[in-house]
């Protein structure tokens, strides 16, 4: 029988979680890197895994940085930066062959793990802080990307929808930081932060393959150069609130399509027994091609030329997006709460809630074939302290009624309608 369950430790003040299996040719190794999303820190903090991609101890030039990615049988190696409630996340990602395809004179997991654990705790340092030429070259790789999203309107939009939505709260901020902090940015100012960040933020180490977790945790405390003393927790940060009343914010910029998001708050979180629930009412309102917004506001009445809504979980807010031509604004508004309302009526097909729950069911079927998103649904219970296998939520998927969608469809309240259209419009 395969294992389908992670195994639990702690090693160097990092938490170890390692799934280990056969079924899958590569090793997949996935270290985040959580810490509270706060002003002062988001930028500096989302900058750093870019600087400590250049070089590190051993490898201080880039190229030989990657080189030695070539050496581990082209090992793959990358970060992300995002948001997941309120805190920001910094992954890294490395998937290295299983050793038994290769003739390596070492173990490739040894080697990928002294890899991950040197690029994470033993950057290159010139006068005692990150290299200049590292921090100012990456400065403006972070800016390009913050710029892109100004560039991208359908973007933009979300991104704002989310900030007006949120101004007084952590989940504002974009993952990725501010534009105008990253000229203060010094090489010494993001050392220090660095240390700081390496010190105190929540740490979890996921690996999936041939392996175990004894390995694994004697690979870390030998490698991972870290003096911390126990791991961090991850703290929910949940605003269980309703939205008071609905506010309406409209905004212009050069643009030709009218960008319409709607922001909604829920007392539902990815810890709730409600959860099922929440994700088959997003399922259902417009996670998919086949729900209330894509087929009512797109196809019947032609109003939008995307329509669609996504959840977190996490955070207990869903978000609507879609694009419409400027005179419809007020047409779509109305047609898009018709559908808000109608779900809180319980005015859900049976075809609607069939085919959602196909949908879901397929996307939680398809994550056991992907380590790396096995790795990713472990670890929603490492950060909501929710203990959730996939069978069990497919379970709970499938015993949802029309009446519990309904139920759910009371816990989410409209807050934000956001308008993104053009300068020369009236």
């Amino acid at each position: 029988m395969t294992k389908t369950e992670f195994e639990h430790g702690t090693a160097g003040g990092i938490r170890i979680h390692v799934l280990p299996t056969n079924r899958f040719k590569t090793f997949a190794i996935s270290l985040y890197a959580g810490s509270p999303l706060a002003e002062e820190t988001v930028t500096s903090t989302a900058l750093t895994p870019f600087v400590l991609r250049r070089g590190t101890v051993s490898y201080p030039e880039t190229r030989a940085f990657r080189e030695q990615l070539e050496q581990l049988y082209g090992a793959g190696f990358g970060f992300d930066v995002y948001k997941r409630g309120d805190y920001q996340i910094v992954h890294f990602r490395m998937d290295t062959i299983n050793d038994s395809f290769v003739k390596s004179p070492e173990s490739l997991l040894r080697s990928s793990i002294a890899f991950l654990g040197e690029a994470f705790t033993q950057p290159v340092l010139e006068n005692g802080a990150f290299r200049k030429s590292y921090v100012q070259t990456e400065r403006d790789t972070v800016r390009k990307k913050l710029e892109s999203i100004v560039n991208d309107k359908i973007r933009y939009a979300a991104e704002r929808c989310i900030e007006v939505m949120c101004k007084n709260e952590p989940y504002r901020l974009h993952p990725l930081g501010e534009r105008k902090d990253l000229d203060g940015i010094t090489p010494e100012g993001l050392y220090e932060s660095y240390q700081k960040w390496l010190q105190e933020s929540v740490l979890d180490l996921y690996v999936v393959g041939d392996t175990s977790l004894d390995e694994v945790k004697t690979l870390v405390e030998e490698h991972f150069k870290l003096n911390r003393t126990g791991s961090r927790d991850y703290v929910p940060s949940i605003t269980r609130t309703a939205a008071n009343e609905t506010q309406t914010v409209v905004e212009k910029l050069d643009i030709n399509q009218g960008k319409l998001n709607m922001g909604l708050r829920s007392t539902i979180t990815y810890g709730d027994d409600e959860y099922a629930a929440a994700l088959l009412y997003n399922g259902i309102l417009g996670g998919y091609p086949h729900s209330k917004l894509f087929v009512n506001v797109r196809e019947k009445e032609s109003l939008a030329y995307y329509a669609s809504s996504r959840y977190d979980g996490h955070k207990g807010i869903a978000t609507i997006q879609s694009g419409i031509e400027v005179q419809n604004f007020e047409k779509a508004v109305d047609i898009i709460r018709q559908q808000l309302d109608d779900m809180a009526k319980g005015a859900v097909t049976d075809i609607e809630m069939t085919q959602t729950k196909a949908m879901i069911r397929n996307v939680i079927k398809e994550m056991q074939d992907s380590a790396f998103e096995m790795i990713a649904y472990d670890f929603n219970r490492t950060l909501s302290g929710r203990e959730r296998t996939p069978d069990e939520l497919l379970k709970q998927v499938e015993a949802i009624t029309v009446d519990d969608v309904k139920q759910a469809a009371s816990a989410f309240s409209l807050d934000t309608i956001y308008f993104l259209k053009g300068q020369k419009e009236e």
